[in-house]
């Protein structure tokens, strides 16, 4: 069949969807692509930004796709290479209309460094601070040896679903405070400004990021992120490991949302009007061949990296680690700025943060093992 006729089938698909008593149109398209098979029509209408015939607007809903421009002259190549990213210049960036190599380092980072103290997790609702000190020690030989004993208990980094950076996001009243911060890591930060500068955000500031640790169960329920003080601001997220299928609506649940793949590399920009959409992940795609790596994962750090990089070689051990999780995983980077310049904190939010504060909070990342929102 061909890709005409692929979509053609998955509109017909959805269309065909019993909705469900109350059910919105985003509801419906997220239940649809929740329950799809992958390798079958069920993805046909899915935008895939991979493909060469995206950009051209080839196919049902392809036409939303076009080329977007990027501030070349902003990033020197010298910075890019700094923060693990190929020059600006090389770059293929697109947007939707009617909306206006190193890989490995930033995966060891959100798996071993990140997921370290002071940094808040989910696992603390349920362990003491000395019990998550190093997920990564603790999970390490469980998971290089994952393939052979395929009985044994998950590891700690596999129950691993969501962790705070930054100012640390309050899940129970949905807000950030002054009192409730670590420090920002430096490496991530630093890629957070070259990517918003290539996108003509100069002066990005990354304060708060939020990591999330999918499993191929997983889904992101249906929200807009609006809890930063500045929305001027734009909402960076960066994926690795297996696909995803992601849902961009509109302002209102009822307006039908726009499917795409993110792939491992993908950097998703939200800004402008689309910052405050409704968005969500129904669908972690499992590999057609397997558990297996994305290709684009096969190829480690060059050796001639640049003296002031910030992104780090990663040792052969460490990554047999990184594989072995993201076999069957997906992890994804969203950094924000909170505050606008000279902005601060309203007084009656610090005071309200400080009787609400509880690091665990309830995680927004759902499985099957993990319900709640």
């Amino acid at each position: 069949m061909g890709e005409m006729g692929k979509m053609a089938a998955a509109v017909g698909s959805v269309a065909t969807l019993a909705a469900e008593p109350g059910e919105d149109a985003f509801r419906k398209l997220f239940r649809f692509y929740r329950q799809s098979r992958p390798g079958t029509v069920d993805l046909g209408g899915v935008i895939d930004f991979s493909v060469a015939h995206a950009a051209r607007g080839t196919g049902p809903g392809a036409h939303k796709v076009v080329k977007s421009h990027l501030n070349v002259s902003s990033v020197s190549d010298h910075d890019a290479y700094r923060a693990g990213l190929q020059p600006v210049s090389k770059w293929r960036a697109y947007g939707l209309q009617g909306y206006p190599g190193y890989q490995w380092h930033w995966v060891k980072q959100c798996l071993k460094l990140y997921s370290q103290k002071p940094n808040v997790c989910n696992l603390d609702k349920h362990m003491t601070t000395e019990e998550t000190q190093d997920l990564w020690e603790q999970s390490k030989e469980c998971l290089r040896y994952k393939e052979v004993n395929k009985r044994r208990p998950r590891s700690l980094l596999e129950k691993l679903r969501w962790v705070t950076l930054g100012y640390h996001y309050n899940w129970d009243n949905k807000k950030y405070s002054a009192d409730h911060y670590t420090p920002f890591p430096s490496d991530l930060a630093f890629l957070s400004e070259q990517v918003a500068a290539a996108c003509g955000f100069q002066g990005f500031r990354a304060e708060a990021g939020i990591l999330n640790y999918y499993r191929l169960d997983s889904t992101l329920g249906i929200h807009v992120d609006k809890s930063e003080l500045d929305h001027s601001k734009p909402l960076l997220s960066f994926s690795f490991g297996q696909s995803a299928i992601f849902l961009l609506g509109g302002l209102k649940r009822d307006e039908a949302p726009t499917p795409m793949f993110l792939h491992s590399g993908d950097i998703m920009v939200m800004s402008g009007f689309s910052r405050l959409l409704n968005h969500a992940v129904p669908r972690v795609l499992p590999s057609l061949e397997g558990e297996s790596l994305p290709c684009c994962l096969e190829t480690p750090l060059p050796a001639d990296l640049p003296r002031d990089s910030v992104v780090e070689p990663c040792s052969v051990e460490d990554w047999q680690v990184c594989a072995s999780y993201l076999k069957t995983a997906r992890v994804n980077m969203t950094v924000r700025q909170v505050l606008a310049i000279g902005q601060d904190f309203p007084l009656e939010l610090m005071e309200e943060n400080k009787r609400d504060i509880t690091p665990e909070g309830s995680c927004h990342l759902d499985d099957e093992n993990s319900q709640v929102k």
